[in-house]
């Protein structure tokens, strides 16, 4: 399989969870399947990639304020520093944390780990697509790499400048 860097779809495959709106999984895989689905009646598989985030949000509960975009890693560091436990939610297949900070404000933080990015993966193969794309790529995920080399061959390409 050959995954490219630019997506047909990507924009329509995360941003369930956004900045100003209420807690939840960036990319919530029940929903992504259903774009998916209706993705491959329009759209041959084969010209489309499957977008996913490599990153996350921190919202402050009951806050009027937009989250904090964190990255992956940075999610991960988040929970270590306050002792949070990570759930994962088995409908979305993402994971997820609370935790208070130093005011005590009530937080909520869902990221993408080994698991959600896996499980993406497996709708790639499932519906037969090109391939996937990364947003935003500028921010190192180890796991995400670990995952993606070990179910596909990669090929990068440089976008046309």
């Amino acid at each position: 399989m050959i995954f490219y860097g630019v997506s047909f779809i990507d924009n329509r495959t995360y941003e369930w969870g956004y900045r100003y709106g209420e807690p939840q999984a960036v990319a919530p895989y029940n929903q992504v399947r259903r774009v998916l689905q209706y993705a491959v009646t329009e759209i041959p598989a084969g010209k489309i990639l499957m977008g996913i985030p490599n990153y996350g949000y921190d919202w402050v509960i009951g806050s009027y304020s937009p989250a904090t975009v964190v990255s992956n890693v940075g999610a991960i560091n988040i929970a270590v520093q306050n002792n949070a436990q990570i759930f994962f939610d088995e409908t979305s297949k993402t994971p997820y944390f609370n935790y208070r900070d130093d005011s005590g404000r009530r937080h909520e933080v869902w990221f993408e780990d080994a698991r959600s990015i896996q499980a993406k993966m497996d709708l790639v193969r499932e519906f037969e697509l090109a391939g996937v794309s990364f947003w935003h790529i500028g921010t190192y995920f180890a796991q995400a790499w670990e995952v993606l080399t070990a179910n596909f061959l990669v090929n990068k390409i440089r976008s046309p400048r």
